[in-house]
């Protein structure tokens, strides 16, 4: 099949074959014929197929069929009274996609198409002034070719009028839905009329991408050209396995050979798209950088000295991908994995265009790999293993093959929470920390060895008491005697402090050595009551006092330690 068959005017076909195009690719081939008869379409195929082609040519042919007869817009022939008639006209033709640099190019191939009609074409974008562009919508045009942010802001401000739109078409539409316009495409698509014809087209279809479709066509000519995520069989992948801080090193080694033409370098970051540009520089290697910081005049020089074949290497990040059409670009480098597997088909979809081929060559470290496995997963994507750097590159493990789960050694029980591979019954961590010793004396004291919530044994009697003995048969506490156990929190709360400042009763408080033990730190029990009327200020305070062989606890407003005295 060639373009003369498709039923294009001659103008059309004129400057298609003034351009060397010959043979339409598949999806031009399908989509065009249904284009012209002024049905939706919806068009799924992959990066570099013809897709501007696709739709620019139809939209070319519908406005110069339905365009104003030639006396009447040209107002008796004289030049300023025919930019007078056009002065104001709304478009009738309104192209919307992701990026500045799509949106330019876009916009030429129109121009392109379009050198033998009497049409009119704008591009509108952020990053630049809105002067030149507010100027070009007042003198009217026909065909549109615009971002969503800055489409709306010249709405807002009144400068865009879209009630003459006749064709709609949103290019890289899931590239536009990853960047978050969907609700301004949304609010675009409320202010065109509804009986316009829709160009819908996309080089991945999620369900997300289906949905906004359903909303937006009537009755659409579905045309897929490839399978859902499929890169070109024209481009070699190859893949290395490199640590992320063998990466300057692993490109370094790349151009070295000296077999790497044009190239195309994608990062993650912005950040590391600045880096690497400075890595390469230092290594010789002349490059630049495009990414969403950058102004629009430095973007549009360096993808001028790319084309040019002045530079011989872009840097660029995802938000670039799906808008750089340059011929023979013979590598693309995927430096970090890209987050979406559907990126990884439109970053290699740089190279091989228009039916040449190409080489993609992927960096993956370790902490990439789930990225690699989800795009082997969700594309046809199978780059080859390379090992002809060994010094740095690693040998990545096989992928997980499923099966069970049970990891844990031997197949047991999953640990408990805060507890590890410990038993139910073992010592925990806390458990451990709270074990006290054994009494002052060690284990050589006659009392032997006793565990710390055990009662203090009777005195004179030869073994500990039972743990379970009631509180009513515990032996009062002793303020004096050689061999004494540490003191404890009590659990019972009707205990009190005897006049010298022990302890009295059986419980109650706190229990201190009475003499040579040592003291154990640490919080509290809860305190006694304060006699009636004591306070910060004066009056009767509790005694400090600790009994003898060891100096009072010191309260607040105590004084000179060794005083047992309040504030004075």
């Amino acid at each position: 099949m060639t373009f003369q068959e498709l039923g294009l005017s001659a103008p059309i076909l004129r400057a298609v074959s003034e351009d060397g195009y010959e043979t339409p690719t598949p999806i031009q081939a399908h989509a065009i014929p249904e284009a012209l008869t002024g049905r939706d379409v919806l068009g799924c195929a992959q990066t570099g197929t013809g897709k501007t082609c696709a739709f620019a040519l139809p939209i070319l042919q519908r406005l110069e069929a339905g365009e104003p007869p030639v006396a009447d817009r040209r107002g008796g022939g004289n030049r300023r009274e025919r930019r007078q008639a056009m002065r104001g006209r709304p478009p009738r033709a309104l192209i919307l996609c992701p990026t500045r640099e799509l949106a330019d190019q876009i916009h030429d191939s129109f121009v392109d198409y379009g050198r033998h009609l009497r049409l009119r074409h704008a591009v509108i974008y952020g990053g630049v002034g809105q002067g030149r562009q507010v100027t070009a919508l007042r003198n009217g045009l026909d065909i549109l070719v615009a971002t969503p942010g800055r489409l709306l802001d010249l709405i807002n401000q009144g400068h865009v009028d879209l009630s003459a739109v006749e064709v709609l078409v949103l290019d890289e539409a899931d590239r536009m839905l990853d960047m978050g316009f969907i609700n301004d495409i949304r609010r675009v698509v409320s202010l065109v009329p509804e009986d316009r014809q829709t160009l819908f087209f996309s080089a991945t279809v999620s369900s997300e991408i289906r949905k906004l479709a359903d909303s937006m066509l009537n009755d659409p000519a579905r045309i897929e050209t490839a399978p859902e995520s499929t890169t070109a069989e024209s481009i070699t992948q190859h893949l290395y396995f490199v640590e992320k801080v063998n990466k300057p090193a692993m490109i370094a080694k790349l151009f070295e050979r000296g077999d790497m033409g044009r190239t195309l370098v994608f990062t993650r970051t912005k950040y590391g798209a600045d880096k690497l540009t400075r890595v390469l520089r230092k290594a010789k290697i002349k490059a630049e950088a495009i990414h969403g910081n950058k102004s629009q005049n430095a973007r549009t020089r360096a993808m001028d000295a790319f084309r040019a074949g002045k530079i011989p290497v872009l840097v660029a990040t995802d938000i670039a991908s799906r808008g750089i059409d340059v011929d023979e670009i013979t590598h693309v480098v995927n430096y970090d994995m890209p987050i979406e597997p559907e990126s990884y088909v439109h970053r290699i979809g740089r190279t091989a265009r228009a039916g040449a081929s190409g080489i993609a060559v992927s960096f993956c470290s370790r902490e990439e790999l789930p990225l690699l496995r989800s795009v082997e997963k969700r594309t046809d994507a199978k780059p080859e293993v390379q090992t002809d750097h060994p010094e740095l590159t690693f040998t990545a493990p096989a992928p997980s093959t499923g099966g069970s789960r049970n990891h844990r050694p031997g197949g047991g029980p999953a640990p408990r929470k805060g507890g590890g591979w410990q038993k139910k019954n073992s010592w925990s961590g806390s458990a451990k920390k709270n074990r006290r010793r054994n009494t002052a004396g060690g284990n050589d004291h006659p009392e032997g060895s006793r565990r710390f919530n055990d009662p203090k044994p009777a005195e004179g009697s030869g073994k500990p008491r039972k743990k379970n003995a009631s509180p009513g048969e515990r032996p009062a506490n002793s303020n004096s005697g050689g061999g004494s156990r540490p003191w404890k929190r009590s659990t019972s709360s009707h205990g009190g402090h005897s006049a010298g400042g022990g302890k009295t009763g059986q419980g109650g408080g706190k229990y201190r050595p009475a003499g040579g033990g040592p003291k154990k730190r640490g919080k509290t029990g809860a305190r006694s009551a304060r006699p009636e009327g004591a306070g910060n200020g004066g009056g009767p305070k509790r005694s400090h006092s600790g009994g003898p062989g060891r100096p009072g606890k010191r309260g607040k407003g105590a004084g000179p330690r060794g005083s047992t005295g309040g504030r004075g």
